[in-house]
């Protein structure tokens, strides 16, 4: 038997019901409708809304009639990893009339209400983010259990996250100003989904010479955005690395597979890359960052990877007794702090002690504008 569902926040918006439902919003039978006796709150520090009753409440909506068992299906798929269910209510249509339709409640006590929702602000916020980790979900959707699914949520948002960022591209002055819009691209569906993704497909582009490359199967392993900030001192000329085990070096083979790096950390979904190099200093390092400028954003790895760095220079004082041992229990951190003199940092570089591309690329940002830095001090 087929079921009416009253929806209230997110899937209001058609593009992410279409995404959910698996189908065109042609092909769905949507009214508008209100819920008497309810308000929608935004969920307090997270981008979605919640329902509740309230005595003079009218909380607005659409009711999507018709809905087959799999459809029912797939939206528990959808909203379980938020910790709603379904409950019967009866809802108001035009002309005074009201219909029978189950809404997805948030299970009591899991969520705390914030502000009045608005369909508006969340679409011009978190609209395409939502999409793209939308996607992801569904693409697990009679692979995956929901509690799975929920744990990789926020990860799916990140990645979201880093392709409206990659909007603010790079200038053209030098390199071809062609878009990436004349590239044919074609997803084969045969990669792996999940902290991180490795994404195969066909592609054909344009090349130099004005004709069409053939067409070539390839892979990419798609990441996140990473903050990274390097502390600094200009009066006393000082640097701050933290020391960590690497899995990269380690799998690669390496015997010391421990790194001198810059302090950084994933971008998260709706976070500016500046706050998350700020969240990260005190996460990984005690030290709260201040005076933080831009330096460079950059692909490390453009042939094989979309992981993409915003760097950052921290300008504060430092002193040896900042040195020790800091990072996230829950993220199994485990990170050493170094105040060097810039002179013994560049020695590291020199030797190969420091053998990290990020760490060497932004202590050589500094060798180029230490003087104006220090003249500033």
């Amino acid at each position: 038997m087929n079921r009416a569902l009253f929806f209230y926040g997110t899937l209001c918006h058609i593009p992410l019901l279409e995404i959910v439902l698996g189908r065109s919003g042609a092909e769905i039978d949507i009214s508008e409708a209100l819920l008497p006796d309810h308000l929608v709150s935004w969920v307090k520090d997270e981008p979605f809304p919640m329902i509740a009753a309230h005595p003079r409440g009218r909380a607005r909506g659409i009711l999507v009639q018709d809905l087959s068992p799999q459809d029912v299906d797939r939206l528990r798929f959808y909203e379980g990893g938020f910790e709603y269910d379904l409950a019967s209510v009866a809802v108001e249509l035009s002309a005074g009339r009201n219909a029978q339709a189950e809404v997805f409640f948030p299970e009591v006590g899991v969520w705390s209400a914030g502000a009045e929702w608005v369909l508006d602000d969340w679409i011009a916020e978190w609209g395409r983010v939502s999409e793209a980790a939308a996607r992801e979900v569904m693409e697990h959707y009679g692979k995956r259990s929901v509690d799975e699914v929920a744990r990789l949520l926020p990860f799916f948002r990140a990645r979201g996250w880093a392709k409206q960022l990659a909007q603010e591209t790079a200038p053209t002055s030098l390199r071809r100003d062609t878009s990436s819009a004349d590239v044919t691209l074609k997803p084969t569906g045969d990669g792996f989904a999940e902290f991180f993704r490795l994404d195969t497909f066909e592609l054909s582009y344009p090349r130099f010479d004005g004709t069409q490359s053939e067409t070539l199967q390839r892979s990419a392993f798609v990441a996140y955005d990473a903050a990274l900030v390097l502390p600094y001192d200009p009066k006393n000329d000082l640097v701050m690395l933290i020391e960590q085990l690497r899995y990269g070096p380690l799998m690669r083979g390496d015997p010391k597979p421990w790194v001198l790096e810059p302090i950084a950390g994933l971008v998260d979904a709706g976070e500016p890359p500046i706050e998350a190099a700020r969240r990260e200093a005190v996460e990984e390092a005690g030290i709260d960052l201040r005076d933080i400028r831009p330096m460079m954003k950059v692909y490390p790895s453009p042939g094989y990877s979309t992981e993409f760095f915003h760097c950052f220079l921290g300008i504060c004082a430092l002193d040896l007794a900042m040195e020790g041992t800091h990072g996230l229990a829950s993220e199994n951190e485990d990170i050493r702090t170094h105040v060097i003199s810039f002179d013994r940092a560049m020695a590291l570089v020199d030797s190969g002690e420091i053998n990290l591309a990020p760490t060497t690329m932004m202590l050589l940002w500094i060798a180029r504008h230490r003087e104006s830095l220090r003249a500033n001090a």
